[in-house]
């Protein structure tokens, strides 16, 4: 698997999706710093563990949920190593029966396609139809590995950063969860 020998710090040059480029433009006009790696095509946690060594930052699971008539939609951010339960989170946002949204709703609300999900695609959602959900775990760390609406590139920032400065300018402000890590708990 590929993955670059060279960050890098300011908009990239070379083939590149407008979406992309246009979270590099966003951090760069917040003064938000960050580093970028590129890598071959990462849709699953287990090749995101690979980048995360030389990243030096947690990749996180992003996940893109809706309520069963599929008229609210939610995007969850949590550790990527922790397994996810839709009946814990459920209980939390007081919603029943949450599932996957569709690749449909992904591509209207964020553009973005399956694999490529994270919390910069929520730069895409003027209407705000999509809620923002952080796992608390992914707060206690100092930065944060995001795709940036592509999954050949990955982007580490500040969580502070991500927080303070990139929600606030979306308008977006989280609701933070505090989801059980149902592999560690006891049957």
């Amino acid at each position: 698997m590929y993955i670059s020998d060279t960050f890098f710090t300011a908009a990239p040059g070379g083939e590149r999706k407008d979406k992309e480029l246009a979270v590099y433009r966003r951090l760069e006009e917040l003064g938000i710093p960050y580093q970028g790696l590129d890598h071959d095509r990462a849709d699953t946690m287990e090749i995101c563990e690979k980048i995360e060594d030389k990243l030096g930052a947690e990749i996180c699971k992003n996940l893109f949920l809706c309520d069963r008539q599929q008229t609210t939609f939610y995007l969850l951010m949590m550790p990527g190593k922790k397994v996810f339960k839709t009946t814990f989170l459920s209980k939390q946002i007081n919603t029943a029966r949450l599932s996957f949204a569709g690749p449909e709703f992904m591509e209207r609300f964020l553009n973005v396609t399956p694999g490529s999900v994270s919390v910069f695609g929520l730069m895409n959602d003027a209407d705000k139809r999509v809620k923002l959900l952080i796992d608390k775990p992914l707060l206690e760390q100092e930065y944060i590995g995001c795709h940036p609406c592509v999954n050949t590139s990955v982007v580490k920032l500040r969580t502070a950063d991500l927080l303070e400065r990139f929600l606030p300018s979306l308008g977006v402000t989280p609701t933070i969860v505090d989801l059980p890590d149902p592999a560690t708990m006891e049957e």
